[in-house]
């Protein structure tokens, strides 16, 4: 295959290169999530296959099926927020947030919706989940889906996630941070060659600033998920370890239902604790899916 001057640079940390750039050729699959506020994932197959659609589960999550054709997008289950269309990688950072009904919780960027009406499945509805997103062209999307899913314990707010607001504490905060996307090259044709230096630079010091807001909205003993769909790790252990100079934040492990890579701890000179081997990098080929990083990290109580 064609190489790609940008994602090569990560030849050095990825050991099984050739499974990488052969999944990275590959088209990327459709995996819908059900949403379990609606109905159960025997529904949503019995309903679907019965419209003639071939769908495969995912090893290692119940709630996901791969469908064969984008045609799932039309059908009246779909409308009725019975499913939502997702990456599978992207119900990662959900999992490794483990929310619990009755909490109080903060999806930092949460537009178009897939990860916080994740979470609110996982609640139960019951709690209050806080979907912030600043950008305003963007909430259309997050409203209307959590409209179809029937979420109802949801509140969206519009502030910068650096500057937002201090007044409540919350037991489980998701950064999905705003990042260089190069894990959807799957489906981005223009990352196939990576993202600009100068791109990378911005991003990472605009994460740096939300981790640390992120982390300062928790409660003592609460969760902070840092997750990002890129490769770089000036956005993702470089910010992780800043987070870990600033704060008393303490890094834990990730019980991933798949085998994962482990975050690295040298990069391009640069040295970062060891414990940033605790997170977890995820790449196409793993789950035949695009590619992310996930950090969980916990405040002393």
């Amino acid at each position: 295959m064609k190489q790609r001057e940008g994602i090569a640079r990560y030849q050095e940390i990825i050991p099984d290169w050739e499974e990488f750039t052969t999944a990275c050729s590959r088209p990327l699959p459709l995996t819908i999530r059900v949403n379990t506020l609606r109905t159960s994932p025997d529904d949503v197959y019995a309903r679907l296959t019965g419209k003639g659609f071939a769908l495969t589960p995912v090893a290692w999550s119940d709630e996901l099926f791969v469908v064969e054709t984008p045609r799932v997008s039309k059908t009246i289950e779909h409308w009725l927020g019975m499913f939502y269309i997702q990456e599978a990688v992207q119900t990662l950072p959900v999992y490794a947030l483990d929310p619990q009904p009755g909490e109080t919780i903060l999806d930092m960027a949460a537009a178009p919706g897939g990860k916080c009406t994740h979470i609110a499945s996982r609640m139960q509805n019951h709690g209050a989940l806080i979907a912030n997103e600043p950008v305003g062209k963007r909430q259309p999307s997050l409203m209307a889906n959590i409209n179809r899913l029937g979420v109802l314990n949801t509140t969206v707010t519009s502030y910068r996630g650096e500057s937002f607001p201090m007044h409540t504490r919350f037991d489980r905060v998701l950064l999905d941070a705003p990042c260089s996307a190069e894990g959807t090259l799957r489906k981005e044709s223009t990352l196939s060659d990576g993202a600009t230096g100068s791109a990378i630079a911005r991003l990472s010091r605009l994460q740096r600033r939300l981790i640390l807001r992120a982390y300062d909205l928790l409660k003592p003993g609460g969760t902070l998920v840092y997750s990002t769909c890129t490769f770089a790790p000036e956005e993702n252990e470089g910010t992780v370890s800043h987070l870990l100079a600033e704060r008393d934040a303490l890094l834990e492990g990730l019980d991933l239902p798949f085998s994962a890579a482990c975050g690295v701890t040298e990069w391009s000179g640069v040295e970062y604790p060891p414990d940033l081997s605790r997170c977890a990098r995820i790449y196409p080929h793993h789950i035949d899916s695009g590619g992310g990083f996930i950090a969980r990290l916990r405040k002393p109580a």
